[in-house]
């Protein structure tokens, strides 16, 4: 743990960049509609729009971490930080669906480079007894950014266009570039090598697998072209990660994932803890901002409104999470956290039917904002507690990298399931034929449509409900972490570091 002496300062202007790579995806998600409208696309391509982002996103995280480590994560920071600014500007720029997935490929790379570097930092200038307060409010900062991106993005999308949902970076970038480079400080960097093949083969699986989920509702779960086939990318991709794994355990010199780290339990069970909660943040929003739009009628600033309980209630409570994280509650607040999450979605899918008083719609967001206060800072202090400072970079690309791979699976998943749903929940065209997700794009839909779309969007819900029950039952088996002695923390932040360094030392192959 390094001394500095403006740690919150630091924490700061790193929460802006953070906040500005969350709030493009939930400003996307509320302008879906506007997009498929503008640009003419269908509700796959319109779906690639985030799911490119997120994948561009995860496949880096692994080696920007330890580039952090080797250059220094303020230097990553601000270079992750110059690109995505630019990306966000051809984002804007973009008159095809073409054109913008490939930006949003190049914004995510941006934000891979980026996003390491903030947890590690935190990891690093805040003593183990302190770090839960400061892991709240990076975590808080999703709450916020739940509040702030769909209100902005359905302001900006009723008033200029959707365009303005990446524009807005522009401003943000710079003032957030500036921020960092006046505040975050210059950190101790530690010689590393790359595992480059380690690199290709998890870029290699998780785009095969990704794209198969994606696409294989579009080519009815079976041939792509010749003898390429859905499921055989998705088994290639299993068997690629397989390998990767064997190499990892294998690589004598410096692997890309130092399996040495799942050997805390905490550190392995916060990383599967938080995969299910990627999964289910980025799935659960995309059935009901449908439905507000499509059933209810409402223009993307109404539907973004229905989110202001989850988020003031997620934002309000982070300081009050961070003190009885530090107190050692991080494990009663994460299964607490995760039960609520799925009463929440549980009650989404009881109250989405046409005629649902839109009252009655806010109760659930009210529950997910209590959830979030006890999601994000427990789980983020749960993973990081024990991590040694020469390994914060590779720790902090982990963890938020199994976080993203939960975001693009759930992502692709959810595309799949409620084209699949639709199909199955929509009635028959006349003169033969299925309405399917092309309906999406005409507007509020007739009143013959609006049953079976709901029943489709509440039943779409059920898929995030179960994957995050998986994590509240993850949350059980975690280790109590002690709270530190009083009067001493500095130096108990200073012995529990030394100890882990040892450890990891010692268990090093």
């Amino acid at each position: 743990m390094e001394k500095i002496e403006r740690p919150w300062a630091a924490l700061w202007s790193l929460v802006i960049g953070f906040f500005m790579i969350l709030i493009d995806t939930t400003i996307v998600s509320v302008a879906n509609p506007a997009i498929m409208r503008g640009i003419g696309a269908d509700i796959n391509e319109v779906i690639w729009v985030t799911s490119a982002y997120l994948l561009a996103y995860v496949v880096p995280l692994l080696i920007t971490g330890r580039l952090g480590d080797r250059f220094g994560p303020k230097n990553m920071y601000l270079t992750g930080l110059v690109i995505f600014t630019l990306a966000s500007l051809w984002c804007g720029l973009s008159g095809s669906i073409a054109s913008l997935i490939a930006a949003r490929v190049v914004q995510g790379l941006g934000a891979g480079l980026m996003t390491p570097q903030t947890m590690a930092v935190i990891t690093r200038i805040f003593p183990p007894d302190r770090r839960g307060a400061a892991m709240s409010i990076w975590g808080s900062t999703a709450g916020v950014a739940m509040l702030v991106g769909p209100i902005l993005g359905g302001l900006l999308v009723d008033g200029f266009g959707w365009e303005w949902v990446f524009f807005i970076n522009v401003p943000v970038g710079i003032v957030g570039f500036i921020l960092a480079w006046r505040l975050v400080p210059t950190l101790k960097t530690h010689a590393h090598r790359f595992d480059w093949l380690g690199v290709a083969l998890s870029g290699i699986a998780m785009f095969l697998i990704v794209f198969g989920i994606q696409e294989g509702q579009t080519y009815s779960w079976g041939t792509i072209t010749g003898p390429i086939s859905v499921w055989g990318l998705i088994i290639s991709g299993i068997v690629v990660m397989v390998l990767f794994v064997v190499w990892q355990a294998l690589n004598k010199a410096e692997p890309l994932v130092p399996l040495g780290l799942f050997r805390d339990r905490n550190f392995s069970l916060a990383n599967l803890g938080i995969t299910t909660v990627g999964f289910t943040v980025t799935s659960f929003g995309l059935p009901t901002i449908f439905y507000y739009q499509l059933v209810r009628g409402m223009t993307p600033t109404q539907s973004a409104l229905m989110m202001i309980p989850m988020a003031v209630l997620s934002g309000g409570l982070a300081p009050v999470a961070g003190k009885f994280v530090d107190r050692g509650h991080a494990k009663v607040m994460n299964i607490g956290g995760m039960f609520l999450f799925v009463v929440a979605l549980f009650l989404y899918y009881v109250l989405l039917t046409p005629d649902q008083p839109i009252w009655m719609l806010l109760i659930p967001g009210a529950v997910l904002g209590l959830a979030n206060a006890g999601i994000w800072g427990p789980l983020a202090t749960l993973a990081t507690r024990n991590l040694p400072p020469q390994l914060a970079g590779a720790g902090s690309g982990i963890y938020n990298t199994t976080r993203q791979i939960g975001g693009v699976l759930g992502s692709s998943a959810i595309a799949a399931l409620i084209e699949a749903r639709l199909a199955a929940d929509l009635p028959a065209r006349p003169g033969g034929g299925s309405t399917n997700g092309s309906a999406l794009a005409a507007g509020q839909l007739p009143s013959f449509l609006q049953s079976g779309f709901s029943t489709a969007m509440a039943e779409s819900v059920l898929l995030p409900a179960c994957v995050i029950a998986l994590g509240c039952l993850v949350a059980f088996f975690f280790a109590k972490i002690k709270q530190a002695p009083a009067g001493a923390p500095q130096a108990a932040a200073e012995r529990q570091a030394a100890d882990d360094v040892s450890r990891q030392e010692a268990e090093r192959p």
